[in-house]
């Protein structure tokens, strides 16, 4: 009856890091204990087909939580997420994607992503409990499912599309700080060494490959 909540399949990815390179990143810990937390909810409980459908909204509900939870913690979840997806995973390419967290532009993009999405799936899980109660189970079997792929895929387009904004704002940013500096330094746009990551960053949600923020 589990349908699979919003976090992305890599545990067999986080499974293999932790068997051959002895360690774990934040996001891995992240995705074993959301599965960790996911066990135990459909272990809970009677398991009728209403109480199945209501833990499964039970479960993205406490994706959003989590997203929101993080959002006090020193970086949101989705820079991890990011992290995960936009680099190669080598020192190099984390130690990058680590530096960018001193641009106000970039955490800005990272708090809103996370942000959204966890209220976004707070709302749906919401909704899908609301509906589980006055809707008959065969319906809400049919309804669940789309709402689960549909509120996925919706928040992966708002995604790509305010990445590729933040992106472009980010990159008229750093023209017009780098502009007096034109002809010193940072090559034909004028960019300072600290403005052209900024300016180039990629973030990637869970499958989508755009999001950026400014200096």
């Amino acid at each position: 009856m589990f349908q699979g909540g919003p976090c992305p399949p890599t545990t067999l990815d986080s499974v293999i890091s932790l068997a051959w390179r002895r360690e774990l990143d934040e996001f891995a810990v992240v995705t074993l204990v959301f599965l960790v937390i996911t066990a135990v909810v459909s272990l809970v409980g009677d398991h009728s087909a209403r109480t199945l459908l209501i833990k499964d909204s039970g479960v993205t509900g406490l994706f959003g939580l989590l997203c929101l939870a993080t959002l006090l913690a020193p970086r949101p979840l989705m820079f991890y997420f990011g992290r995960k997806f936009a680099t190669d995973g080598t020192p190099a390419s984390t130690a990058w994607w680590n530096g960018l967290w001193q641009y106000e532009g970039f955490r800005t993009t990272m708090n809103r992503m996370t942000l959204v999405w966890g209220v976004a799936y707070v709302v749906e899980a919401l909704v899908r409990i609301v509906l589980a109660y006055n809707l008959d189970t065969k319906t809400m079997v049919t309804v669940s499912p789309f709402m689960i792929y549909g509120v996925l895929a919706a928040l992966g387009v708002w995604t790509a599309r305010h990445g590729k904004r933040s992106q472009a704002e980010g990159e008229r940013r750093a023209v017009l700080g780098g502009g007096r500096r034109r002809g010193r330094r940072g090559g034909p746009a004028g960019l300072s060494t600290a403005e052209r990551p900024v300016a180039r960053c990629a973030v990637s949600a869970p499958g989508h490959r755009s999001f950026c923020g400014g200096t």
